[in-house]
């Protein structure tokens, strides 16, 4: 029988929701039975720590810099077994926001102005409304959506003392879009990812930040929402054609604004999406009949 190494934790800011994650996966595929399942939680780890850990393929499921952004895939890559997720490049790639913008509108897929974001300069950049944010953080951590110049103000210090905490951490700051929030979720082999069903984000604050995420019951997520004619069939290549540019693979969700204009505008994609019990993937996945169960089993198949 096959065996799975399931990686939890990490030393990132998502840790405790990584920790969630994992467990979901790993609960799921001991629950399939068709594999022998092997869950360990990790913070940093050596290549031979990790290379003492059993398991045929390894289902990293971290969220941030560490375990999503590279230095975990390239210690996994270094160690030759199969392992679900994107390769060291397209995982650095995605991690960086700005970066994977870039790529976006190299590949004609409209995004939002943005730039780095100079705490040495406390003027914005662009006009307000604006939103300040770490470029290689995911699940809305240090997000900052600032209207007016109180909490431009603020989100410049927070960033400023983000600076000194973490140094080399960098920046963003985005023109803000407002809209109707989709995102899409993608599985595959690289260069041929496949839209799952869009879903919408109805944050009951307007804004879907780590709260909205993860602690709070009142924001709506609807499968396959109603939506103005091509829309869908547009953010789907959208978010495809974003996948191919960076070159990841396995699995992915790529978040949009639906402007009031009728125009998807990127904003960012997670090459390792949550597992939690509001997490976006898995609920697209079941709206085509896949469970946790069978979306797990299928991407360990990928890596395979």
């Amino acid at each position: 029988m096959i065996s799975v190494l399931v990686l939890g934790g990490g030393p990132d800011a998502e840790r405790e929701i990584s920790l969630t994650s994992s467990q979901a996966v790993a609960g799921a595929l001991a629950q399939g039975g068709a594999f022998q399942v092997e869950y360990r939680t990790i913070d940093r780890v050596t290549d031979a720590e990790l290379e003492a850990m059993p398991g045929d393929v390894v289902f990293p499921v971290l969220h941030g810099p560490f375990g999503e952004g590279g230095p975990l895939q390239d210690m996994l890559e270094r160690g030759g077994r199969p392992f679900v997720g994107s390769g060291p490049r397209a995982a650095r790639r995605a991690m960086d926001k700005l970066g994977s913008k870039l790529a976006a509108a190299g590949a004609g897929v409209p995004t939002a102005g943005a730039g780095a974001l100079d705490i040495s300069d406390a003027t914005c950049p662009f006009e307000l409304p604006v939103v300040v944010k770490p470029n290689t953080e995911g699940s809305s951590v240090g997000l900052y959506v600032c209207k007016s110049l109180d909490q431009w103000d603020r989100a410049h210090a927070a960033a400023r003392d983000g600076l000194t905490r973490h140094p080399g951490r960098a920046w963003m700051v985005e023109r803000f879009v407002g809209g109707r929030e989709l995102t899409v979720g993608l599985i595959g082999a690289e260069g041929s990812m496949r839209a799952l069903p869009v879903v919408e984000i109805a944050p009951a604050s307007g804004t879907y930040d780590y709260a909205a995420k993860y602690s709070r019951n009142d924001t709506r997520y609807v499968v396959n929402p109603d939506l103005p004619d091509g829309v869908d069939e547009r953010v789907k290549s959208f978010a495809e054609g974003v996948a191919r540019a960076l070159g990841v693979r396995h699995l992915a969700r790529a978040d949009f604004i639906l402007t009031p204009a009728g125009e998807p505008m990127f904003l960012e994609i997670n090459t390792m999406p949550g597992f939690t019990a509001t997490s976006l993937v898995p609920k697209a996945a079941a709206a085509e009949g896949m469970d946790l169960t069978a979306l797990c089993a299928h991407l360990v198949e990928l890596a395979r």
